[in-house]
């Protein structure tokens, strides 16, 4: 079977199409099965329903409903598509089940099962039935070449599908996740060419493809002169859907039940409070009562929690969709006003909140995201292959510096220690100069005598959104070991913000 090309309105998603048509186009004998998973508004449905259509497949999206409807209305569907007199008589899931595979009888056929957590909520021994359709010898499997997908948004659910002892572990041939789109990708499909405008807006919408189509439609900030009025007209306006999102992204999960702490412990995150031991003060719970809320966080994917390279055993939360972090930093505290469509002050007001606790960090995490995915590979001296914030303790005076950026290379081989690429400080508001380096350098003098990392090559990394000081330029421009970074850099830009302040970027 000839690979489909992906059609002209999926924007970006190569990697995602060429794998779904991959799987779909498999001439091997045997039913195969695949999961696709993803938070809402990723671009799941459009990408799996255009795989069906390109493959001549079938498609069938569950909505929320009985076991026996969810069976009436698949039998219809399979109906329709096999041009049959009339609805096919589904008896059971196990019947349901071999129907789909039958129709692989002649050759590949893609088989697309929409909103799979909708089906199991009202039969649960779904994945188990399924789990025996796919029982290797079994003919109603060795004899079709149903290229089967389950979809799904509940990521708590998804992730378990085939982990541990679930039923389905060890059957799927695929197992995709749909994320959502970088920080580049973004801003391209906003169609944002300023840097600094670009950051300001994925620090808010993120990487949703449907917060700009269907949330917004299609508003965008025209110019870095319209930023003020589009929060105001786009996010913080009632009328718009983008203005509920974040309380329904909470909402929709199954397993977060407990909406009132979900929002508290979020609410902590997003003030600063990334320890577990800072969460629980801000809740006013003990450290100990926070497993599973966090736990359940992270399963739905909206906290990721990252280890600190040099304490052990320590680690920070990150929200990982910014805008749930502009919900709890400017909207949750203002609600009231908001629904009372006072935007515009709201706003006035929280322009500061919204720097400091919003912008600044994600303007931190799109840096580490550009030391991994997107910095030449020279810039480093070595392959990228963590990076995260840290902190770093001096036992001689008994204080600690916090470093927005620790660049790890690839773990070696052996016993040996693991490369030090690169440490940094980022800042969003504030242009940057010669105390900064020296503040680095002193902090990379600590790490000498720390075991278990080779600092040899570790360079030093500044980020900031307003540029850097001439002495600091001039001063490095003759140092292999200094790093300077601003949005330009960031976004690939050769003519754009950089060019501004010679010697930015990579200085070799």
């Amino acid at each position: 079977m000839i690979q489909p090309s992906k059609p002209k309105g999926i924007f970006d998603r190569d990697v995602e199409w060429a794998e779904l048509t991959q799987f779909a186009a498999d001439e091997r004998p045997g039913a195969t099965l695949g999961v696709v998973s993803g938070r809402r508004r990723q671009g799941k449905t459009l990408l799996l329903y255009e795989l069906a259509r390109a493959t001549e497949g079938f498609y069938f999206g569950a909505t929320e409903a009985t076991a026996a409807e969810s069976l009436r209305r698949l039998g219809e569907a399979l109906g329709a598509y096999t041009g049959a007199p009339g609805p096919l008589q589904l008896a059971g899931w196990g019947a349901a089940v071999d129907a789909l595979l039958a129709l692989g009888r002649e050759g590949p056929v893609t088989v697309v099962i929409d909103e799979f957590p909708y089906l199991v909520r009202a039969a649960r021994d779904l994945p188990s039935i399924i789990q025996h359709a796919l029982t290797p010898g079994r003919p109603e499997r060795t004899q079709s070449r149903t290229r089967l997908l389950l979809c799904g948004s509940a990521l708590s659910f998804m992730g378990g599908l085939l982990a541990g002892s679930a039923p389905l572990r060890g059957r799927a041939g695929l197992e995709l996740p749909v994320q959502p789109l970088d920080y580049r990708a973004a801003a391209m499909f906003w169609g944002i060419e300023d840097p600094l405008l670009a950051v300001k807006v994925f620090s808010i919408v993120g990487g949703t493809p449907a917060y700009r189509r269907e949330y917004v439609q299609d508003d965008a900030p025209d110019g870095p002169e319209d930023f003020d009025r589009w929060v105001v007209r786009a996010v913080l306006n009632p009328a718009r859907p983008l203005f509920r999102e974040a309380r329904y992204l909470l909402a929709e999960d199954p397993d977060l039940r407990d909406a009132a702490l979900y929002h508290s412990v979020l609410a902590a995150v997003a003030e600063g409070n990334a320890s577990r031991g800072g969460i629980a003060g801000y809740i006013g719970r003990k450290a100990t009562d926070l497993q599973h809320p966090l736990t359940v966080l992270e399963d739905a994917g909206l906290l990721v929690r990252e280890p600190d390279p040099f304490r052990s055993g320590r680690s920070s939360y990150r929200i990982t969709e910014p805008l749930i972090t502009f919900y709890q930093a400017v909207m949750r505290p203002a609600w009231t006003a908001l629904e009372q469509r006072r935007g515009g002050d709201v706003w006035r007001r929280s322009k500061r909140r919204y720097t400091s606790a919003v912008l600044g960090p994600r303007f931190e995490e799109i840096v580490r995201q550009w030391t991994i995915r997107f910095a030449d590979l020279d810039v480093f001296d070595g392959v990228v292959a963590e990076a995260s914030a840290a902190t770093v303790t001096d036992p001689s005076t008994r204080t600690s510096h916090e470093l927005d950026l620790v660049a790890l290379g690839e773990p070696p081989l052996g016993d040996g220690p693991r490369p030090l690429l690169a440490i940094g400080e980022v800042k969003w508001g504030r242009r940057m100069g010669q105390a900064d380096l020296e503040r680095l350098r002193r902090v990379r003098e600590l790490l000498l005598r720390r075991p278990g990392f080779d600092t040899t090559r570790t360079r030093l990394l500044l980020a900031s959104a307003e540029g850097f000081t001439e002495d600091l330029i001039t001063s490095v421009a003759t140092r292999p070991d200094v790093i300077l970074v601003d949005p330009g850099v960031l976004y690939g830009v050769e003519d754009g913000f950089s060019t501004s302040l010679p010697g930015l970027g990579w200085q070799g």
